[in-house]
């Protein structure tokens, strides 16, 4: 696989953004397409790069095929990681980067961070009705921590899921 995992590149944010809208558009994700509040958080790139690590998948051209936020310990962007436990977050695949092992690629470098960190688990937060991630999530380790379950509004459930980063 000729893909590069690396941290974006502030001339990347606003094609990262775009890129995580239209993806999780496409996955129905967002309750009210690309126009959904949600979408507006998607596109807070730069934002995001202040306050956590926005890692980004590249081809040998250059071309954005992926891209996640990476929270460690202490970062607004943690929404459920407790002490010693990294998260990532906003994970997307272009459309055309699907099926090449770029999501799993993504995640892998999240706990690798993490890892480096000196942290013992990785978290995350996901839609009950994803599947193909969830597969992706127990192949690598994570398993489902229901009673981290949690509305980040009311009527949007996610579900928690953890792997443990030692042994």
């Amino acid at each position: 696989m000729d893909i590069t995992i690396r941290a974006a590149r502030p001339e990347e944010f606003e094609a990262i953004g775009e890129l995580l809208v239209a993806a999780y558009a496409a996955d129905g994700l967002l309750a009210f397409g690309t126009d959904d509040p949600y979408a507006g958080k998607l596109r807070e790139v730069a934002r995001r790069a202040e306050h956590a690590e926005v890692l980004t998948a590249v081809d040998a051209d250059g071309a954005v095929l992926g891209a996640v936020t990476f929270a460690a310990p202490g970062s607004p962007y943690a929404e459920i990681a407790g002490p010693g436990e990294g998260e990532f977050r906003m994970l997307a695949v272009a459309p055309g980067g699907r099926g090449r092992g770029i999501g799993e690629t993504l995640v892998r470098a999240c706990m690798d961070r993490a890892r480096s960190l000196g942290l013992s688990r990785m978290v995350l937060s996901a839609m009950p009705h994803i599947d193909k991630a969830h597969r992706v999530y127990e192949r690598i380790g994570f398993t489902r921590i229901p009673e981290r379950d949690w509305e980040p509004v009311p009527g949007i459930r996610l579900w928690a899921f953890r792997a443990d980063l030692t042994g």
